[in-house]
């Protein structure tokens, strides 16, 4: 490919009546081929596996469009990170992207008969739901390794739909999360932690409903159906849209080490993690969403 690019480019010159100097084109075709295969083989495949390495190595635009800055770096390997007791480690950019959601939905399986399932879902959000650069401390307490997540991009607001078209919006993250692993280490396939976070409310407490209502400022009610809230149980109806509140609840989430680079401190694998969805500030009932996908993890000793 690289000859003929050459050949194709100096019949052009002379049918130009262009003066051509081969040896400084040949060197010209030669660093513009090297560059075209180097931006190329990011953009053919998303599904490629693309290492930490690499992934530092791209420029912006290199970047830009190709749906890799919402990917998680893989590991290769299975090495073994030896963990010390009474010795704190500090994991570093920790990266969580989910591959597929779940939600919990009643179907029936008889007539008048339903059970409960988790259904798929179609993402409607675009990709910006990986959580990256998390940080936080590890260390062995009573036997068992322990992390604790202190610092990054630790939240992502999401939107999926379920086959009947309901839209259900959540917030995927990992606040405050303290996962515990089933024993000391050390860290190799098959090592896991498991642990519980916080779910924050998918709106803030500033956020005004089409009604004007919210938690902090706007209406108490809903002005255009003053005739339905008034009496001593006309409230009854809208009581949950009318009193908002900001909703905190919790999720839990399994890590399992399927591919340790000991020499680089690097770890990966997969996850499984059930959340509730958006209450609409206290108005509805959370679904419950369950999360699958994988995950890249580096540690070093502080």
């Amino acid at each position: 490919m690289f000859k003929r690019l050459l050949i194709v480019l100096a019949t052009i010159a002379v049918a130009c009546g262009l003066r051509i100097d081969m040896p400084r084109l040949t060197k010209w075709v030669s660093t513009a081929f090297t560059g075209f295969v180097a931006v190329s083989s990011f953009n053919v495949d998303p599904s490629m596996a693309v290492t930490k390495d690499q992934l530092q190595s791209l420029s912006y635009t290199q970047v830009k469009g190709t749906g890799l800055a919402n990917r998680c770096p893989d590991v290769s390997g299975d090495g073994v990170i030896s963990l010390q007791g009474g010795k704190k480690y500090k994991i570093t950019d920790l990266c969580i992207e989910p591959k597929s959601w779940q939600v919990e939905e009643e179907v029936g399986v008889r007539k008048g008969e339903t059970v409960k399932e988790f259904v798929n879902t179609k993402l409607m959000t675009r990709q910006t739901y990986t959580l990256d650069a998390i940080s936080g401390d590890l260390e062995v307490k009573d036997g068992k390794a322990v992390f604790t997540e202190k610092d990054g991009i630790d939240y992502a607001a999401t939107t999926v739909q379920l086959p009947g078209g309901e839209r259900v919006p959540f917030v995927f993250t990992v606040k405050n999360l303290v996962p515990t692993s089933s024993s000391a280490g050390p860290i190799k396939p098959g090592f896991d932690l498991s642990g519980s976070f916080t779910v924050p409310s998918y709106r803030s407490g500033l956020f005004l409903d089409p009604k004007g209502r919210g938690v902090v400022t706007g209406y108490d009610f809903a002005q255009s159906r003053i005739g339905l809230q008034t009496g001593l149980e006309g409230d009854q109806e809208l009581f949950k849209e009318n009193n908002k509140k900001f909703d905190v609840l919790k999720g839990d989430i399994e890590f399992a080490v399927s591919k340790v680079n000991a020499e680089d401190g690097e770890f990966g694998g997969v996850f499984v993690a059930t959340q509730p969805s958006d209450t609409d500030l206290g108005a509805k009932a959370p679904k419950n969403v369950l999360s699958k996908g994988i995950f890249y993890g580096k540690i070093e000793a502080k």
